[in-house]
């Protein structure tokens, strides 16, 4: 299977995990408790399939940024956090950097 679409399916299931922390209420609430721990191991798990394919750091970079980025807009929908100017220049910044990597690195692997 292709490394990205791994990569995407382990970013998916993190941004799952992240994003049911909260409402797991320091895993007192059973379902989201069982989203965050089976989020996390099967993100990591695909997360090692990806590395075999992908440059670690090129993984690493897209699983974080897409992750902030994802984990904020759900946080802004579940919780009504809504990030101020500053973090949405920092996050604006971390896409910079993915698409920078992606586009213009010899690492990337394109």
């Amino acid at each position: 299977m292709n490394g990205y679409l791994l990569l995407t399916l382990a970013i998916v299931a993190e941004v799952i995990a992240t994003s049911s922390l909260k409402a797991a209420e320091n895993f007192t609430r059973l379902v989201p408790s069982i989203l965050v721990v089976a989020g996390y191991a099967c993100a990591f798990y695909l997360l090692m399939l990806v590395m075999k394919t992908v440059p670690v750091g090129v993984a690493y970079a897209i699983w974080s940024g897409a992750g902030i980025v994802l984990v904020t807009l759900i946080a802004m929908v579940l919780y009504r956090q809504v990030p101020d100017l500053a973090a949405c220049l920092g996050i604006v910044l971390i896409i910079a950097g993915v698409a920078v990597i992606q586009l213009f690195s010899k690492t990337s692997g394109h």
